[in-house]
């Protein structure tokens, strides 16, 4: 976490959605990430003698489209008044993701009960052989989706340049349960102005606030330096509902620099902050798009080129070792389970490039691992690391390391679909420097326009630099005088994310955690720019219950 006037953005907190669970039974479990363990969340009100409990306790959690959220349902026939979980008659349990409530048609999903040997109904046991099922739904809190736009001035701020007066500019932190703050906004900086007036900006409300419209903000106001070393010229708080108001006196606010009202007497303030104007509007999410029915589309590409090393030595990053996942199928694993919540069929094309295929030992930059040229889908994601661990046994590493074969082949199928009812995920694994950078570039460039993001994750020790040309962060990418529409790249290099003890689970949660985080907003930045609306949400069942059948 960051301290006050720090941001890191390795661990700085990512502005969670709200989701809302409506569930049929009585307590729910969390897993943390890259634990085993089970921690109780919450549990709901008891209801006596009935088959089809209808709970009003709703459970709200923070929903992370980039984690794999697992869930536990216990349920309970409650035999006395003890709040000692233990007292009480287990019936039975189911697990799920939250990423798989949220994917499903609607947010609407049913499980099968694993119920014990018997069934207990008002408080007697019974012999059962039917299973229960539990419905649940999820429903995204309306505070999620809420956008301000604000504009602020100042007003004889300190003079802090030698030769000039300041560069002003200021940063918005959110405050956080334990008293730290988090970097959530940075102005543009204004050069040469005790005076300056900044354009206005827009920020979700999620990300000022968590939904907490009381919440501590803090403004730091700095002047800017080229060296990095801003000065501190001074802060001031306010909330979240202090802004709604709007332009008024509440909101001037006295910059105050506490080292200098420490050492001068007559120190009044370093200025003052004076809100223009402020506007609140609800934007469309990307759980609107989920829950509208727009599916995702994960496609996985792999590298088979020489420099990875045989696949029969324990060196290669191929190794199939009987014991742990290689880097290939950690990355793969990582990104596809939770990927593959949001996709309905769970059918997964799955490609690899830069190997020798039999019989002809022809070089192929985009051949399915499953050998099959009509159909390269393979059945979820246990079934394309099968389609790997059998192709590695059959082509030969080689080389050259292209990419834009198989970014053009899913961007074909990208184009195929542009009304916002699917759209296109490719997770392209590498060890090695990019050979057909020109090709690439514009290959992304035609992406952007279209319904795909693109995730890039370069394993083993090589030096990645050329890739980072590809992920627009900082610089757009462009070819041929043609600037990407979008920013849809991501990469990272797995070695940055590889726990020390070992732990081969946080490994790919911590990497999963990364790579995909920009997905969501990568989506709604094509819906956005097409027009495009969420479809309606299909209707859940009226009364999500716990279906006892006997």
């Amino acid at each position: 976490m960051a301290s006050i006037g720090e941001f890191d953005p390795l661990n700085s907190s990512v502005p969670a959605t709200k989701i809302e669970i409506t569930v049929s039974l009585v307590v729910l479990y969390v897993q943390g990430i890259g634990t085993k363990e089970w921690r109780e969340f919450g549990r709901t009100e008891v209801i006596d003698n009935t088959l089809n409990p209808d709970f009003v306790r709703k459970f709200v959690l923070d929903y992370f489209f980039e984690e794999k959220q697992n869930l536990r349902f216990d349920v309970y026939n409650v035999d006395s008044r003890s709040s000692n979980i233990s007292k009480h008659s287990f019936l039975g349990q189911t697990f799920c993701t939250l990423g798989e409530i949220i994917g499903s048609s609607g947010s609407r999903l049913e499980r099968v009960l694993s119920l014990k040997a018997f069934i207990y109904l008002f408080s007697r046991g019974i012999p059962g052989k039917k299973c229960g099922s539990i419905i649940f739904t999820a429903e995204e809190l309306s505070n999620c989706r809420d956008i301000a736009t604000m504009q602020l001035c100042a007003n004889k701020l300190d003079k802090k340049d030698f030769f000039g007066k300041s560069d002003p500019f200021l940063v918005f932190y959110r405050s956080n349960e334990d008293g730290t703050f988090t970097i959530c906004h940075k102005t543009e900086v204004i050069k040469n102005t005790l005076n300056p007036v900044w354009q206005p900006f827009t920020i979700p409300v999620r990300a000022l606030c968590n939904g907490d419209y009381d919440r501590t903000v803090k403004v730091d106001v700095y002047d800017w330096d080229r060296d990095g070393s801003h000065d501190f010229i001074g802060e001031f708080t306010t909330s979240y509902r202090e802004l709604s108001r709007g332009q008024s006196q509440f909101n001037v606010y006295e910059v105050l620099n506490p080292k200098k009202k420490g050492r001068k007497k007559k120190y009044v303030n370093s200025g003052t902050v004076t809100l223009l104007s402020f506007k609140v509007e609800s934007e469309y999410t990307f759980v609107d798009f989920i829950r509208g029915g727009t599916q995702l589309n994960f496609t996985v590409a792999i590298d088979f080129t020489a420099s990875n090393g045989n696949p029969s030595q324990p060196t290669s990053l191929h190794y199939m070792n009987p014991y742990q996942l290689n880097a290939y199928a950690m990355a793969l694993k990582a990104v596809g389970e939770i990927v593959q919540d949001y996709d309905s069929d769970k059918l997964f094309p799955a490609y690899g490039f830069g190997a020798k295929l039999p019989p002809d030992g022809k070089i192929s930059h985009a051949f399915p691992l499953n050998s099959d040229c009509e159909n390269a889908n393979c059945v979820g994601i246990e079934g394309v690391l099968e389609a790997y661990y059998d192709c590695l046994r059959k082509v030969q590493l080689y080389g050259p390391t292209n990419f834009a074969p198989v970014i053009n082949q899913v961007a074909q199928c990208a184009s195929e679909v542009t009304d916002g009812s699917q759209y296109f995920v490719l997770l392209i694994i590498t060890d090695g420097v990019i050979s057909d950078m020109v090709q690439t570039r514009e290959a992304v460039v035609t992406a952007a326009s279209l319904p795909m993001s693109v995730i890039i994750v370069g394993v083993g020790p090589a030096e990645f630099d050329a890739m980072e040309e590809l992920d627009g962060d900082e610089v757009r990418v462009s070819s041929r005088g043609r600037v990407a529409e979008r920013d849809i790249v991501q990469f990272v290099p797995f070695r940055d994310y590889i726990d020390r003890s070992g732990n081969q689970v946080l490994s790919m949660a911590r990497l999963a955690k990364d790579v995909l985080a920009e997905i969501p907003d990568q989506l709604l930045s094509f819906m956005k720019s097409r027009g495009i609306e969420p479809r309606p949400a299909l209707s859940p069942s009226p009364t999500p219950q716990i279906n006892v059948h006997l």
